[in-house]
């Protein structure tokens, strides 16, 4: 199974790096996570520069695709040449976005009627852009799914593997990153936000 974080210029390294860590705990499995970008490299909003794993049409052929957040994504929002290279179905993938990323799926019209969730920085650019925003950490409808808050991309990770595993799955990957002392609690919370939505 092929999995797409996309990670753009100015990105927020929680949304990415989170995410990334915890779904790969899924590679026994034959999962390949891979850190997708527009350029051969990227710098996050802190300075932190990474080499990217897969170029931006990956996500194309990806059966799951994760849009993270950062800094520049308005502009990114309102860049074709950067959205004509994707090409995302929700009727085939599971997508996935967190904060700003929502506004990304709504620049590629892949949210029509569905209400989302995103960082209260974001949240009335969202709405701008005619989507109805909950307040809320997390909301999935079919295959889109949307999270708000940079610690929310363990909740976006929770729902991609109970979806395309099973929840002992999600709860075995969140289990093993959860604090110690607290993970039946960080566990329940995060099956919690996403059960309903499965």
């Amino acid at each position: 199974m092929d999995i797409a974080i996309l990670t753009f210029e100015g990105f927020n390294e929680l949304d990415s790096f989170i995410a990334s860590g915890i779904l790969n705990r899924m590679k026994p499995e034959g999962w390949n996570v891979q850190i997708t970008c527009p350029t051969e490299t990227v710098t996050s909003m802190n300075g932190v520069t990474i080499q990217a794993q897969q170029p931006l049409e990956f996500a194309n052929t990806a059966d799951v695709v994760l849009v993270g957040s950062g800094m520049l994504t308005r502009d990114i929002a309102k860049d074709p040449a950067i959205l004509n290279r994707l090409n995302l179905n929700p009727e085939t993938q599971l997508i996935g976005a967190q904060c700003s990323g929502t506004l990304l799926l709504a620049a590629m019209d892949l949210l029509g009627s569905v209400p989302a969730c995103t960082d209260l920085t974001t949240k009335p650019w969202v709405q701008e852009a005619g989507v109805n925003v909950l307040d809320q950490a997390f909301y999935a409808e079919g295959n889109l799914a949307t999270a708000g808050g940079c610690l929310a991309s363990q909740y976006l990770a929770t729902w991609v593997i109970a979806k395309r595993a099973d929840s002992e799955a999600a709860k075995a990957a969140i289990h093993y990153v959860a604090p110690v002392g607290e993970k039946e609690a960080t566990v329940e919370r995060c099956l919690s936000a996403v059960e309903a939505y499965l």
